[in-house]
């Protein structure tokens, strides 16, 4: 397929990523917007959200960058109506905006503010998302959510209690939300990352030297992905290169889960 052809994949769509400050919401702002999509770039950090914008205008896309708290109903709410309002519709939705306890602690140690926080954001926010998307999705006659889950959300580990019972979570969230839209052409999937070599990652490789190799052995393909590699596969499941696909969990873990 050709750039061109790439690029006219999303040509005239709107589109909404969360969580898009940086990392992998950011590399899907950019992906989404260098495939045509017109792209409003979300984030705690707004700072984080512009400099998104940036980036993709400075390709030539288009973008809006705009502060949103997915724990926030009222605010999805406002951000999808100013979105419909300004764009006339909202044609695709990443919901990507997810924490970590930062640390591990097991499920005993975890406080309860520990566990209402990571829920609220990783699963509440998702489902506050999609209830704030969905309507304005089938006024505009259907559209493609992706969620991002986890790797985690399918296999346990010590000290990740929370975070991956949380993206399991948001897999659950996925399939229903896909049953009960599809009569409304509205696909929902999510995307499942292994290990991505994000800005907080990166953080924990200064602090722990091994910590690198450590991963990268546990992966069969022996490396860390990149945020682009997960960018992509996001934009095929937004496209209609995907549009009998909905209610998937695709797994973008370099064979972890295999």
């Amino acid at each position: 397929m050709s750039g061109a052809a790439v690029r006219a994949r999303l040509a005239g769509k709107v589109a909404l990523v969360t969580g898009a400050g940086s990392g992998i919401g950011r590399s899907s702002a950019q992906r989404l917007a260098a495939e045509g999509a017109t792209v409003v770039v979300s984030d705690l950090d707004l700072d984080g959200a512009g400099a998104t914008a940036g980036l993709i205008e400075q390709a030539d896309g288009t973008a809006k960058a705009v502060a949103l708290d997915v724990a926030s109903g009222d605010q999805l709410e406002r951000v999808v109506a100013e979105i419909v309002a300004e764009f006339g519709r909202l044609d695709i939705a990443h919901n990507n905006a997810g924490i970590d306890l930062g640390a591990y602690a097991s499920l005993v140690d975890t406080t309860e503010e520990q566990w209402e926080r990571v829920m609220s954001v990783n699963l509440k926010g998702v489902w506050l998302s999609m209830r704030a998307e969905i309507p304005a999705m089938t006024k505009g006659g259907g559209g493609s959510i992706i969620n991002t889950a986890s790797a985690g959300g399918f296999k346990a580990g010590p000290g990740r209690g929370v975070y991956n019972t949380s993206k399991a979570g948001v897999v659950m969230l996925t399939r229903a939300a896909a049953l009960e839209s599809a009569a409304a052409n509205i696909r929902v999937n999510a995307v499942s990352p292994g290990m991505v070599r994000t800005p907080a990652l990166e953080r924990a490789f200064a602090q722990n030297e091994q910590l690198e190799q450590r991963l990268m052995q546990m992966t069969p393909m022996g490396r860390i992905s990149d945020p682009s590699e997960i960018g992509s596969v996001v934009a095929f499941l937004a496209s209609d290169d995907a549009s009998f696909v909905t209610g998937a969990s695709i797994g973008i873990d370099g064979g972890g889960l295999a």
